[in-house]
Protein backbone atom coordinates (compact mmCIF):
# COMPACT_ATOMS: atom_id res chain seq x y z
CA UNK A 1 0.00 0.00 0.00
CA UNK A 2 1.00 3.58 -0.65
CA UNK A 3 -0.76 6.71 0.44
CA UNK A 4 -2.50 8.75 -2.27
CA UNK A 5 -4.84 11.71 -2.39
CA UNK A 6 -8.59 11.23 -2.71
CA UNK A 7 -11.06 13.41 -4.58
CA UNK A 8 -12.63 16.06 -2.38
CA UNK A 9 -14.41 19.42 -2.52
CA UNK A 10 -15.03 22.14 0.03
CA UNK A 11 -17.42 20.89 2.70
CA UNK A 12 -19.26 24.21 3.09
CA UNK A 13 -20.24 24.16 -0.57
CA UNK A 14 -21.43 20.60 -0.05
CA UNK A 15 -23.55 21.69 2.93
CA UNK A 16 -25.09 24.43 0.84
CA UNK A 17 -25.89 21.93 -1.93
CA UNK A 18 -27.39 19.51 0.61
CA UNK A 19 -29.63 22.26 2.01
CA UNK A 20 -30.78 23.17 -1.50
CA UNK A 21 -31.57 19.54 -2.29
CA UNK A 22 -33.39 19.15 1.02
CA UNK A 23 -35.47 22.27 0.31
CA UNK A 24 -36.20 20.94 -3.17
CA UNK A 25 -37.27 17.58 -1.77
CA UNK A 26 -39.66 19.26 0.68
CA UNK A 27 -41.09 21.38 -2.12
CA UNK A 28 -41.65 18.31 -4.32
CA UNK A 29 -43.41 16.46 -1.51
CA UNK A 30 -45.67 19.45 -0.93
CA UNK A 31 -46.50 19.49 -4.63
CA UNK A 32 -47.25 15.76 -4.39
CA UNK A 33 -44.42 14.82 -6.74
CA UNK A 34 -43.64 11.77 -4.60
CA UNK A 35 -41.15 9.99 -6.85
CA UNK A 36 -39.18 13.17 -7.55
CA UNK A 37 -39.22 14.00 -3.84
CA UNK A 38 -37.88 10.55 -2.96
CA UNK A 39 -35.09 10.90 -5.53
CA UNK A 40 -34.17 14.34 -4.19
CA UNK A 41 -34.13 12.94 -0.64
CA UNK A 42 -31.87 10.07 -1.70
CA UNK A 43 -29.52 12.53 -3.41
CA UNK A 44 -29.46 14.60 -0.23
CA UNK A 45 -28.58 11.57 1.89
CA UNK A 46 -25.89 10.47 -0.56
CA UNK A 47 -24.22 13.87 -0.61
CA UNK A 48 -24.43 14.19 3.17
CA UNK A 49 -22.76 10.78 3.63
CA UNK A 50 -19.65 12.07 1.85
CA UNK A 51 -19.08 15.00 4.23
CA UNK A 52 -16.27 14.55 6.73
CA UNK A 53 -14.26 16.70 9.14
CA UNK A 54 -10.48 16.40 9.49
CA UNK A 55 -8.72 17.84 12.55
CA UNK A 56 -5.25 19.48 12.39
CA UNK A 57 -2.37 16.95 12.32
CA UNK A 58 -4.82 14.22 11.46
CA UNK A 59 -5.58 12.28 8.30
CA UNK A 60 -8.61 10.36 7.17
CA UNK A 61 -8.21 7.14 5.20
CA UNK A 62 -11.16 6.74 2.83
CA UNK A 63 -12.43 3.34 1.64
CA UNK A 64 -15.35 2.60 -0.66
CA UNK A 65 -16.84 -0.85 -0.02
CA UNK A 66 -13.44 -2.26 0.90
CA UNK A 67 -11.45 -0.43 -1.80
CA UNK A 68 -8.88 2.15 -0.74
CA UNK A 69 -9.57 5.43 -2.53
CA UNK A 70 -7.10 7.76 -0.87
CA UNK A 71 -6.34 9.91 2.14
CA UNK A 72 -7.43 13.40 3.20
CA UNK A 73 -4.61 15.25 5.00
CA UNK A 74 -5.90 18.84 4.79
CA UNK A 75 -7.73 19.88 7.93
CA UNK A 76 -11.25 21.29 7.70
CA UNK A 77 -14.63 20.09 6.40
CA UNK A 78 -14.64 18.27 3.08
CA UNK A 79 -16.96 16.26 0.89
CA UNK A 80 -15.57 13.17 -0.82
CA UNK A 81 -17.09 10.19 -2.60
CA UNK A 82 -20.49 9.34 -1.04
CA UNK A 83 -21.04 6.10 0.90
CA UNK A 84 -17.38 5.88 1.86
CA UNK A 85 -15.96 4.95 5.23
CA UNK A 86 -13.22 7.03 6.81
CA UNK A 87 -10.69 5.98 9.46
CA UNK A 88 -8.88 8.65 11.47
CA UNK A 89 -5.09 8.41 11.80
CA UNK A 90 -3.12 10.76 14.03
CA UNK A 91 -0.10 12.44 12.41
CA UNK A 92 1.13 13.97 15.66
CA UNK A 93 4.58 13.25 17.08
CA UNK A 94 4.32 10.69 19.88
CA UNK A 95 6.55 9.04 22.47
CA UNK A 96 6.80 5.42 23.44
CA UNK A 97 8.55 4.55 26.68
CA UNK A 98 9.59 0.93 26.75
CA UNK A 99 9.50 -1.12 29.92
CA UNK A 100 12.73 -2.05 31.67
CA UNK A 101 13.99 -5.11 29.82
CA UNK A 102 16.43 -7.63 31.22
CA UNK A 103 18.80 -8.80 28.48
CA UNK A 104 22.27 -10.31 28.26
CA UNK A 105 25.00 -8.18 26.74
CA UNK A 106 27.56 -9.58 24.32
CA UNK A 107 29.60 -10.96 27.25
CA UNK A 108 26.59 -12.71 28.77
CA UNK A 109 26.13 -10.28 31.67
CA UNK A 110 22.47 -9.59 32.53
CA UNK A 111 21.63 -5.90 32.25
CA UNK A 112 18.49 -3.81 32.61
CA UNK A 113 17.79 -1.44 29.72
CA UNK A 114 14.96 0.84 28.60
CA UNK A 115 14.49 3.42 25.85
CA UNK A 116 12.16 6.15 24.61
CA UNK A 117 11.17 6.25 20.94
CA UNK A 118 9.85 9.43 19.28
CA UNK A 119 7.86 8.67 16.13
CA UNK A 120 5.08 9.81 13.85
CA UNK A 121 2.99 8.36 11.01
CA UNK A 122 4.08 9.51 7.54
CA UNK A 123 2.07 7.06 5.41
CA UNK A 124 -1.46 6.57 6.72
CA UNK A 125 -2.31 3.88 4.15
CA UNK A 126 0.50 1.61 5.35
CA UNK A 127 -0.33 2.33 8.99
CA UNK A 128 -3.92 1.21 8.47
CA UNK A 129 -3.68 -1.59 5.92
CA UNK A 130 -0.18 -3.11 6.12
CA UNK A 131 -0.22 -3.89 9.85
CA UNK A 132 -3.01 -4.93 12.16
CA UNK A 133 -2.46 -2.22 14.80
CA UNK A 134 0.40 0.17 14.08
CA UNK A 135 0.64 1.45 17.68
CA UNK A 136 1.03 -2.07 19.05
CA UNK A 137 3.40 -2.84 16.18
CA UNK A 138 5.62 0.11 17.19
CA UNK A 139 5.71 -1.07 20.82
CA UNK A 140 6.64 -4.67 20.01
CA UNK A 141 9.23 -3.78 17.36
CA UNK A 142 10.80 -1.14 19.62
CA UNK A 143 11.38 -3.65 22.39
CA UNK A 144 12.64 -6.23 19.89
CA UNK A 145 15.13 -3.78 18.37
CA UNK A 146 16.27 -2.67 21.82
CA UNK A 147 16.97 -6.27 22.82
CA UNK A 148 18.87 -6.90 19.60
CA UNK A 149 21.08 -3.82 19.94
CA UNK A 150 21.78 -4.51 23.63
CA UNK A 151 23.08 -8.00 22.84
CA UNK A 152 25.66 -6.64 20.35
CA UNK A 153 27.73 -4.64 22.84
CA UNK A 154 29.18 -5.13 26.32
CA UNK A 155 27.83 -3.04 29.17
CA UNK A 156 31.27 -1.54 29.69
CA UNK A 157 34.78 -2.01 28.31
CA UNK A 158 37.45 -2.03 30.98
CA UNK A 159 40.28 -1.95 28.45
CA UNK A 160 38.83 1.00 26.45
CA UNK A 161 38.52 -1.10 23.32
CA UNK A 162 35.43 -0.94 21.11
CA UNK A 163 31.95 0.41 21.78
CA UNK A 164 30.00 -0.21 24.97
CA UNK A 165 26.45 0.49 26.08
CA UNK A 166 27.57 2.80 28.87
CA UNK A 167 30.49 4.53 27.19
CA UNK A 168 28.97 5.08 23.73
CA UNK A 169 25.37 6.06 24.40
CA UNK A 170 25.17 8.33 21.33
CA UNK A 171 26.38 5.64 18.93
CA UNK A 172 24.10 3.01 20.47
CA UNK A 173 21.10 5.37 20.25
CA UNK A 174 21.88 6.11 16.58
CA UNK A 175 22.08 2.40 15.76
CA UNK A 176 18.84 1.76 17.64
CA UNK A 177 17.10 4.51 15.61
CA UNK A 178 18.39 3.06 12.33
CA UNK A 179 17.24 -0.45 13.16
CA UNK A 180 13.86 0.82 14.31
CA UNK A 181 13.39 2.78 11.09
CA UNK A 182 14.09 -0.37 9.09
CA UNK A 183 11.57 -2.36 11.12
CA UNK A 184 8.83 0.31 11.20
CA UNK A 185 8.99 1.42 7.56
CA UNK A 186 6.46 -1.26 6.66
CA UNK A 187 3.93 0.46 8.95
CA UNK A 188 4.48 3.90 7.45
CA UNK A 189 6.11 5.19 10.64
CA UNK A 190 9.11 7.54 10.80
CA UNK A 191 11.44 7.29 13.80
CA UNK A 192 12.49 10.80 14.82
CA UNK A 193 14.70 9.84 17.76
CA UNK A 194 15.53 6.92 20.02
CA UNK A 195 17.32 7.31 23.36
CA UNK A 196 18.30 5.05 26.23
CA UNK A 197 16.50 6.08 29.42
CA UNK A 198 17.76 3.35 31.77
CA UNK A 199 20.90 1.24 31.80
CA UNK A 200 22.18 -0.76 34.75
CA UNK A 201 23.51 -4.16 35.66
CA UNK A 202 20.90 -6.62 36.85
CA UNK A 203 20.47 -6.84 40.62
CA UNK A 204 22.09 -10.25 40.95
CA UNK A 205 25.47 -9.09 39.56
CA UNK A 206 25.43 -5.37 40.35
CA UNK A 207 27.59 -5.74 43.48
CA UNK A 208 30.19 -7.92 41.77
CA UNK A 209 30.40 -5.60 38.76
CA UNK A 210 30.80 -2.59 41.04
CA UNK A 211 33.78 -4.27 42.68
CA UNK A 212 35.22 -5.01 39.25
CA UNK A 213 34.86 -1.39 38.20
CA UNK A 214 36.50 -0.23 41.42
CA UNK A 215 39.38 -2.66 40.94
CA UNK A 216 39.88 -1.52 37.35
CA UNK A 217 39.87 2.11 38.47
CA UNK A 218 42.47 1.38 41.18
CA UNK A 219 44.73 -0.47 38.75
CA UNK A 220 44.47 2.36 36.22
CA UNK A 221 45.25 4.98 38.88
CA UNK A 222 48.23 2.97 40.16
CA UNK A 223 49.59 2.66 36.66
CA UNK A 224 49.48 6.41 36.17
CA UNK A 225 51.12 6.98 39.56
CA UNK A 226 53.96 4.59 38.73
CA UNK A 227 54.50 6.19 35.32
CA UNK A 228 54.66 9.59 36.97
CA UNK A 229 57.01 8.39 39.73
CA UNK A 230 59.46 6.92 37.21
CA UNK A 231 59.50 10.18 35.26
CA UNK A 232 60.00 12.25 38.41
CA UNK A 233 62.88 10.04 39.61
CA UNK A 234 64.61 10.27 36.22
CA UNK A 235 64.15 14.04 36.14
CA UNK A 236 65.51 14.46 39.72
CA UNK A 237 68.70 12.46 39.03
CA UNK A 238 69.29 14.20 35.69
CA UNK A 239 68.97 17.68 37.19
CA UNK A 240 71.24 16.84 40.13
CA UNK A 241 73.93 15.59 37.78
CA UNK A 242 73.60 18.49 35.34
CA UNK A 243 73.79 21.11 38.11
CA UNK A 244 76.75 19.36 39.77
CA UNK A 245 75.04 19.37 43.14
CA UNK A 246 76.22 15.93 44.06
CA UNK A 247 78.16 13.09 42.51
CA UNK A 248 76.13 9.89 42.50
CA UNK A 249 77.55 6.47 41.84
CA UNK A 250 75.35 3.60 40.71
CA UNK A 251 74.67 2.42 44.23
CA UNK A 252 73.52 5.87 45.37
CA UNK A 253 71.40 6.27 42.23
CA UNK A 254 69.61 3.02 43.03
CA UNK A 255 69.04 4.09 46.64
CA UNK A 256 67.76 7.49 45.59
CA UNK A 257 65.40 6.03 43.00
CA UNK A 258 64.15 3.56 45.58
CA UNK A 259 63.45 6.33 48.10
CA UNK A 260 61.70 8.52 45.54
CA UNK A 261 59.55 5.64 44.26
CA UNK A 262 58.50 4.68 47.78
CA UNK A 263 57.69 8.29 48.68
CA UNK A 264 55.59 8.91 45.56
CA UNK A 265 53.85 5.54 45.16
CA UNK A 266 53.05 4.90 48.82
CA UNK A 267 49.48 5.45 50.01
CA UNK A 268 50.71 7.14 53.19
CA UNK A 269 52.90 10.18 53.63
CA UNK A 270 56.61 9.40 53.73
CA UNK A 271 58.36 9.69 57.11
CA UNK A 272 61.68 11.50 56.57
CA UNK A 273 64.81 10.13 58.25
CA UNK A 274 67.56 12.72 58.84
CA UNK A 275 71.10 11.41 58.63
CA UNK A 276 73.31 13.59 60.90
CA UNK A 277 76.44 11.56 60.35
CA UNK A 278 78.52 9.62 62.84
CA UNK A 279 79.21 10.98 66.39
CA UNK A 280 82.67 9.40 66.52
Amino acid sequence: MKEQKVWKVNGFLAILLVLLLLAGAIYLFLKLHIIAGILATLATVLLFSGITIVQPNQSRVVTFFGKYLGTIRDNGMWMTVPLTVGKKVSLRVRNFNSAKLKVNDVEGNPVEIAAVVVFKVVDSARAVFDVDNYEEFVEIQSETALRHVATKYPYDTFEDEGYSLRGNAEEVAAELARELQTRLAVAGVEVIEARLTHLAYATEIASAMLQRQQAAAIVSARQKIVDGAVGMAQMAITQLQQNGVVELDEERKVAMINNLMVAIVSDRSAQPVINTGSLY
